[in-house]
């Protein structure tokens, strides 16, 4: 489980999955070519730390705000945070931002119907919009580091959850809290996110040959 970690863990120096995470952010940055003048980008879920581990450096015109459940912490003036639920950021106007921006968030929304919502939101908010999510077919599901977890019987991921360390999660000896955890984690398929993105193009990151995770953006 270590191993997994150090080949998971996006804030060590050299794991692969901070190389993905870089790469990500130079298609991210070229993306974001498209706009001459300034552009404002809401970090759906995002925190100061993740544009830090990607060397983000901000050339004066990219002003970037992070939406949580709880208002994050920053010590950037690169960085305003904000408190929302991304199912409902009627805070916010048609178009208020140039792009919605997430990584590995909308797989945290417990049922189609949320995540259907979250999307719809993303696109109503965002002139345009990045999205990356893990893929639900990866052998190695991302949040529990265990092979093929996503395919377990509910009943079998609570008893593990209850009686193992897993992944980035502490064990939870109560099969409420188990459940509630394994509940909270939908991770989704290609078709799905076709039907959430109706019409963007989406590109697949690849890992040990497989599809790990897909961008969901906006067509040139």
């Amino acid at each position: 489980m270590d191993f997994l970690k150090s080949i998971y863990d996006n804030q060590r120096p050299g794991s692969a999955a901070l190389r993905m995470r870089k790469k990500r952010h130079g298609v991210f940055l070229n993306f974001l070519s498209r706009f001459s003048e300034s552009v404002t980008v809401l970090d759906v879920g995002g925190t100061a730390g993740y544009w830090k581990s990607v060397g983000f450096k901000n050339d004066g015109r990219i002003k970037i705000f992070l939406l949580n459940l709880e208002p994050c912490q920053h010590d950037s003036d690169d960085f305003s945070c904000i408190a929302g639920d991304m199912r409902d950021m009627r805070q916010f106007s048609d178009g208020a931002f140039d792009v919605v921006f997430s990584n590995s968030t909308i797989e945290h929304l417990a049922t189609f119907d949320d995540q259907m919502k979250a999307a719809s939101e993303i696109r109503r908010v965002g002139k345009a919009h990045f999205i990356q999510t893990p893929n639900y077919f990866f052998p190695l599901e991302p949040h529990f580091l265990f092979p093929f977890f996503q395919f377990l019987p509910l009943a079998l991921k609570v008893f593990l959850v209850r009686h193992f360390h897993l992944g980035w999660f502490k064990r939870c000896p109560r099969k409420e809290d188990a459940e509630e955890l394994v509940r909270s984690i939908r991770l989704l398929r290609k078709k799905e996110l076709i039907e959430l993105f109706p019409g963007d193009v989406i590109d697949e990151e690849k890992a040990l040959g497989f599809v790990k995770s897909f961008i969901i953006k906006n067509p040139d």
